[in-house]
């Protein structure tokens, strides 16, 4: 059972934020920004390759009461989401990271050598 599956039976304890029946969202332990939760299905779904579309439009209404809920909906977040080794994804279970609470800064490739992306 994946780490994410356990938080939503309970069995790791988290710093729930927001849940319904279909999803669970939880502060991140590695914070981003001042406001950094992450949401997931409650049902193990791999990575957004295997997201349903029905799925995905829970997920948005979801992530959009999530974002009211820690008053971030007007001053401006971020959603994101990492698939697979190359796109950063480190838990087998799918997750919208959602950042907000001060300006963001886009610098995830400020360090990097474009020589060595291709």
């Amino acid at each position: 059972m994946c780490l994410f599956c356990k938080i939503i039976k309970k069995e790791i304890p988290s710093n729930i934020i927001h849940e319904d029946e279909n999803y669970l969202a939880f502060h991140d332990i590695n914070p981003k920004a001042p406001v950094h939760i992450l949401a997931i299905p409650k049902v193990h779904v791999d990575s957004f390759n295997d997201l349903t579309p029905d799925m995905m439009a829970g997920m948005t209404t979801f992530i959009q009461e999530i974002t009211q809920k820690t008053h971030i909906d007007k001053s401006g977040y971020r959603v994101i989401t990492n698939i697979g080794e190359n796109g950063g994804q480190e838990v087998g279970h799918l997750h919208f990271h959602v950042l907000g609470g001060a300006k963001l800064k886009w610098g995830h490739f400020s360090d990097a050598d474009p020589k060595n992306l291709i």
